[in-house]
């Protein structure tokens, strides 16, 4: 089985193929450019490379929120564009399920944050016991709200995510259990998590159409809410 996996929910601009229990290829940037001049390119270079045929792959996952408005609108046009292009089927991956994913195998809770601005966070918990486990599913909440449920749980935690650099000093000061941040090679959103977790709903029949396929977003965006705020002033 081989997938395709597209991931642009934040800075990050990632794709990667994995075919069965491997990790074919991986393209992954966090620098600040339009994932709409990044996702294609990206993706063309890495089939190039792999001297494969793009329409080998059983389907594409794409990491389908919360996250960034034109991010998650790019990567869901990028997967529907090659879903309908190729006759494949899509596979919806929530982004921090994807993102807790990197972590396989520890034993701690898993907590991935993505700053979603106004001391607000993107989070979800996780654990692996004999299985990948969903413990709280992926929410937008305030970060005291986060740091009071994980201290009731009484567990280590390992934060990831781009909102771990804004929190740390919150989470450090706040957090009576131990904290642990993960390092560098897997504290971001990869493609190959988003495909490699993708596989397992692909193996449980967990895939939509093309034409059926949109982002979780959570909450509304930065420019709908400011148009509340004003017409409510009015």
């Amino acid at each position: 089985m081989r997938i395709l996996g597209i991931e642009s929910s934040s800075l990050v601009a990632s794709v990667a193929i994995v075919e069965d229990e491997t990790t074919m290829a991986e393209y992954t940037v966090n620098f600040k450019k339009t994932h709409s001049q990044t996702l294609l390119p990206m993706i063309d270079e890495m089939v190039k490379l792999l001297e494969i045929d793009l329409s080998t792959v059983d389907a594409i996952a794409v990491s389908g929120g919360p996250g960034s408005f034109t991010g998650l609108r790019i990567g869901s046009a990028t997967a529907k564009g090659l879903g309908l292009a190729l006759h494949k089927p899509l596979i919806h991956v929530p982004t921090l399920d994807a993102t807790a994913y990197n972590l396989y195998g520890t034993e701690a809770l898993i907590c991935p944050i993505m700053d979603a601005r106004r001391n607000q966070v993107y989070t979800g918990i996780y654990r692996f016991r004999e299985s990948f486990e969903i413990v709280h599913g992926q929410d937008a909440m305030d970060i005291d709200e986060l740091m009071g449920i994980l201290n009731s749980m009484r567990e280590p935690v390992i934060f990831l995510g781009d909102g771990v650099p804004v929190f740390r000093s919150r989470i450090e000061e706040t957090l009576t259990v131990r904290a642990l941040f993960a390092p560098a090679h897997v504290n971001r959103q990869r493609a190959s998590a988003v495909a490699a977790l993708g596989a397992v709903y692909f193996k449980e029949g967990k895939t939509e159409t093309a034409m059926e396929h949109k982002p979780d977003y959570l909450r509304k965006s930065q420019a709908e809410r400011e148009r509340e705020e004003r017409e409510g002033k009015s």
